[in-house]
């Protein structure tokens, strides 16, 4: 029987007749075509490739209410607070009570490994076209792609490396490198030997993927070297970090100017993206990213607003605030509504935004933590990141003068105001071996009312087994070469 993948070459046919005001939104829905008809051609492989990327808009990965990242990172931890008056979305997720069984977390990964058995598809099929320079640039992309999807399910469903003293030993994931739906693999015998795959993975595509690839959509030389900043901050190699880092911010410096950050946020500017995950054009499939946040019923309904704790971090004359929050009524009560992924400037269409998978910012901030942990340490150059991302969010900034733990705590401060509402802060905590604390406040707009987290749902402490997610019992029952976390 002939495998199927889920490409067509009447995307190829749309992608040229679509005629469209700006063709980067021109992200189209693909179908169904087979590997003997479909990789004949270097355009056909850009197809395929373009549908790895398509992927990651799968539910519940950056698309859908329930459980997608869009939320995930920050509904686990402390930087948002259950609205009662919502549909309760997500709640497994808030109040971490989920099982291997849960559906209502998140399918990120089946998601996932959807992206993965795209990017595969293309690898495995890469030897059936001349090796050109055009055609290492595609295997390039695919293998970063692979490596990502894997790097968002290793930090999901295993330890993080520097989260603990055994965390480097412990169970890794099934790291998958060719499109095969009837293999069985099992997971990689510690986190450390999923973590140089994924690194070996971005090494590779670092050495063939062109410096520019046509669109913020498509991965490039720069966002490739700022992955490999996460990966390897993530992993404590803090070194790799700063190397890989630093040479992002030299071909990209610009962390997304204050003048148009708001901008950004309705997708009328690119500053200081990387990579992109793009949003199809209105006329086309109309993907949206879910109302995981709120939706609109007789104003905005949120299911999580704000911490009051996080929003009293954002000064006045922080332009993050506006760019993320918008405190409304609902009913009668004013509520802080997270509104960074809501809509497009000048579009009625709700949630139809693309997503900001890895922004420039959150590279000065890899690096500048990087540093103050390195093996030889550079405090004044972390502190020089820090001011230059502060000095574009602050009005009439005055350069900090931070030192020692001081400057490690501003630069933690900065990345959960920076990077919130992005599926940072679980994961950042995790790494970074802490507790997830909730506070006191309640969901409305001052911080009261009466569904403030208590008891079980105030504090999920260090090292509790729910830090890794469980491994979807559906995935063990289909392979039972899986190994479950411990504690489910």
């Amino acid at each position: 029987m002939k495998k199927i993948v889920n490409i067509s070459l009447l995307s190829l046919i749309s992608l040229f007749s679509l005629q469209c005001n700006d063709e980067r939104f021109d992200v189209l829905p693909n179908d169904q075509d087979t590997p003997e008809n479909l990789f004949t051609s270097e355009t056909n492989f850009r197809v395929a490739v373009d549908g790895a990327y398509d992927a990651f808009k799968s539910p519940t990965y950056y698309n859908g209410d329930t459980g997608s990242s869009i939320i995930l990172g920050d509904v686990l931890a402390d930087n948002l607070i259950l609205n009662t008056q919502g549909r309760q979305t997500n709640k497994a997720a808030y109040e971490w009570s989920y099982t291997p069984q849960s559906s209502a977390v998140t399918s990120l990964y089946a998601s996932a490994y959807r992206v993965i058995s795209r990017a595969n598809n293309v690898l495995d099929n890469i030897n059936k076209v001349p090796y050109t320079t055009y055609m290492k640039n595609i295997e390039a992309e695919a293998k970063a792609i692979r490596a990502i999807a894997h790097f968002d399910l290793v930090r999901a469903y295993a330890k993080i490396p520097t989260q603990s003293a055994d965390a480097a030993a412990s169970l890794g994931i099934a790291y998958v490198t060719t499109f095969n739906p009837e293999q069985k693999p099992s997971r990689d015998a510690t986190v450390t030997i999923t973590y140089d795959k994924i690194i070996a993975d971005l090494q590779d595509a670092l050495t063939k993927i062109n410096s520019a690839n046509g669109t913020i959509g498509r991965l490039n030389k720069t966002s490739v070297l700022g992955f490999l900043s996460r990966v390897y901050l993530y992993k404590g190699d803090y070194d790799k970090a700063i190397e890989y880092g630093e040479q992002c911010i030299q071909l990209n410096s610009s962390i997304g100017n204050r003048s148009n950050f708001v901008s950004i946020w309705r997708d009328g500017t690119d500053d200081g993206e990387l990579f992109t995950v793009l949003n199809a054009n209105l006329d086309s499939d109309n993907v949206t990213v879910g109302v995981a946040y709120n939706q609109n019923s007789s104003g905005i309904r949120s299911e999580y607003n704000v911490n009051y704790d996080l929003w009293t971090k954002y000064t006045t004359s922080d332009i993050r605030k506006e760019a993320y929050v918008l405190t409304a009524n609902f009913g009668s009560t004013p509520y802080n509504h997270v509104i960074k992924h809501r809509s497009r400037q000048q579009q009625s269409a709700a949630q139809v935004v693309d997503v900001k998978f890895l922004r420039s910012a959150e590279v000065y901030l890899n690096v500048a933590e990087a540093y103050m942990k390195s093996s030889v340490q550079n405090p004044v150059r972390a502190l020089q990141l820090l001011n230059a991302l502060r000095n574009q969010r602050y009005a009439n900034y005055t350069p900090g003068t931070e030192t020692g733990a001081a400057l490690l705590n501003a630069i933690y401060n900065e990345r959960r105001l920076e990077l919130a509402f992005e599926n940072d802060r679980f994961w950042t905590i995790k790494r970074l071996g802490q507790s997830v604390v909730r506070s006191d406040y309640g969901s409305a707009a001052n911080g009261g009312g009466t569904d403030a987290p208590t008891g079980a749902l105030k504090t999920l402490p260090a090292g509790n087994f729910r830090f890794v997610l469980p491994i979807p019992q559906d995935a063990i029952n289909l392979n039972p070469n899986l190994v479950q976390n411990p504690g489910y």
